[in-house]
């Protein structure tokens, strides 16, 4: 039989302190991770990292009803990764902040290496 330990490791900071993940953070995490497993969401995020776009014109850009693309954004915008604003007639929505788009590039960067096709490799 054999015995495994585990350690959990705390990583300097470099200021003195320990950088850990606590509970709270690590459900945070999480979800939102959870919020980028289905493919339609990372394709409205993706064509969201371009510009505010009211429903119509996502569900036309990533080839969507518009009833499963205000789905899918209701489901975003409780993860808080975008916006939406009333401008008239019709909701505009955005990514929540430069924040969301740093994760979407690191996401996608990570993909390429993960895959092994990222120019570094």
């Amino acid at each position: 039989m054999h015995v495994y330990a585990c350690h959990y490791a705390l990583v300097s900071n470099g200021q003195g302190g320990n950088v850990g993940v606590t509970p709270e953070q690590a459900e945070r995490i999480a979800r939102v991770m959870a919020g980028l497993s289905t493919p339609s969401r990372v394709r409205l995020l993706s064509r969201l990292r371009q510009g505010p776009c009211t429903v119509t014109a996502l569900a036309a850009a990533v080839e969507m009803t518009q009833p499963a693309v205000s789905h899918q954004l209701r489901i975003l915008r409780d993860l808080e990764l975008v916006v939406g604003r009333r401008d008239v007639r019709h909701i505009v929505y955005s990514l929540h902040d430069v924040q969301v788009a740093a994760l979407l590039d690191g996401t996608l960067r990570y993909a390429a290496h993960a895959l092994g096709t990222d120019a570094e490799t």
